[in-house]
């Protein structure tokens, strides 16, 4: 009964991405002219193709964004490694993830923008890629895209799966819930990020016999380093402020000016989610005669330089080796969700984050459960400034909060991409491709 009501919704959703297909094209447009979308590679976001695919069989990696993007990488290295017969495909959604995934992949992967949910580009995408496998990552939940493989008879992985609260409540609607559910029942494996994830997984009648655990992908990640800026740093106290949003450099920016107090020799370094709030940013701090450098610019640190702006996309990672603190933003205002925790913990960074984590609950949990110093949740600008301000002037506290994130995240990261792995190839590849 539920299989058939699914069934009939989604005729409803299929019929309306048809009809809606003009508009999504005059929409997908005016993303190109406003810089949202490649100015050339934009046809593929119909299910265009710009590549030649190569004769043999295909294995398609999908991830919306830079974040999941980037978590996906290590994967496809296993993927490559253990099976070099196959072609592998991937895609991401976001142009800032372009930018920066299409130079982190394997050489021999093929790159493309995903296709738009429309029929049409769906339909236009698979038939030409032709894939066996899709390996879809974290919440990207697509009713034509998941429909229509399987129609096709394609099997279908959903690697570090989340839902947010938000999104569960959605789908839980009696009008959408036996959509989802027909939808997750075409899934071969679900590896869900937390215990969390796979009871709201379950309630939306995902196949307990499909859920699996390997642990979050996003714990595993190579970090390198950024020899130019840890030169500038050598005699300077630094403290990183990541993925901050709109709003939060307003806290960034009172914790800054206490620090500088006790500390005027003291550097900033703040990491945007997007790059023009750097720019809005520096400005606002250069109208206070504060003395800012933009690494868009090229601009170095000088001796009187006490916040320096990293306005370029793809570097967090490796950017986190230039510090010994790290607050990770999007969790200082209600409404975010916090952002990854652990390249900060891997780079051997002492940890902070807000109260507002979001997904990353989980992990944040779990590398506290392991040691409770690993990661350091503060409520606001002062309790923010007061525990900085305990990790600056004592060197031993530091390192052991240091030690304990780098220690933390080792353990939970230790086996999780082999995990996988093993998942992914014993319950959808070996069937698959043999």
């Amino acid at each position: 009964m539920a299989a058939t009501k699914g069934k009939l919704i989604y005729k409803v959703y299929r019929a309306l991405s048809y009809g809606l297909s003009p508009l999504l094209y005059l929409h997908l447009r005016w993303r190109v002219l406003r810089g949202l979308e490649h100015p050339s590679r934009w046809p593929e976001r119909l299910g265009r193709p710009s590549h030649a695919r190569p004769p043999g069989p295909l294995l398609w990696f999908h991830a919306v964004s830079l974040g999941e993007g980037l978590a996906t990488i290590p994967v496809i290295k296993q993927c490559i490694q253990r099976r070099p017969d196959l072609i592998v495909l991937m895609t991401t959604t976001t142009y800032s993830a372009f930018q920066v995934v299409k130079n982190c992949l394997p050489t021999g992967v093929i790159y493309q923008f995903a296709p738009l949910d429309t029929a049409a580009s769906i339909d236009t995408f698979i038939e030409y890629w032709k894939p066996k496998v899709i390996i879809l990552m974290e919440s990207e939940l697509w009713p034509n895209l998941i429909l229509g493989a399987s129609q096709r008879g394609i099997d279908m992985a959903l690697l570090n799966a989340r839902m947010s609260a938000t999104s569960f409540k959605h789908w839980s609607i009696p009008v959408f819930l036996p959509l989802i559910s027909f939808m997750l029942s075409k899934f071969s494996l679900i590896l869900p990020l937390s215990n969390l994830q796979a009871i709201r997984f379950q309630l939306l009648q995902a196949s307990p016999l499909v859920i699996s655990f390997a642990g979050d992908l996003k714990f595993e990640k190579e970090i390198k380093k950024v020899e130019d800026l840890r030169a500038q740093l050598a005699y300077r106290q630094a403290w990183m402020a990541s993925s901050i949003h709109k709003g939060e450099e307003e806290v960034i920016l009172q914790v800054h000016r206490m620090l500088l107090e006790a500390h005027p020799n003291l550097v900033t370094v703040i990491v945007p989610r997007h790059p023009q709030h750097g720019k809005e940013i520096a400005l606002e701090m250069q109208k206070e005669g504060q003395n800012v450098a933009l690494r868009s610019r090229g601009e170095n640190i000088t001796s009187g330089t006490n916040i320096y702006i990293v306005d370029t996309l793809g570097e967090l990672r490796y950017l986190y080796g230039i510090t010994s603190i790290a607050v990770v933003g999007g969790s200082f205002l209600p409404g975010l969700a916090g952002h990854n925790v652990s390249e900060a913990a891997a780079a051997g960074c002492a940890v902070l984050t807000g109260p507002y984590v979001g997904h990353f609950s989980s992990m944040v949990a779990k590398m506290q459960q392991f040691n409770p110093m690993s990661v350091l949740q503060v409520h606001g600008k002062v309790d923010l400034g007061g525990a900085i301000k305990n990790l600056l002037k004592d060197d031993k506290v530091l390192e052991a909060h240091r030690m304990a994130a780098k220690q933390a995240q080792q353990a939970l990261a230790s086996g999780i991409i082999v995990g996988t792995w093993n998942s992914l190839n014993s319950k959808v590849l070996r069937s698959a491709f043999g």
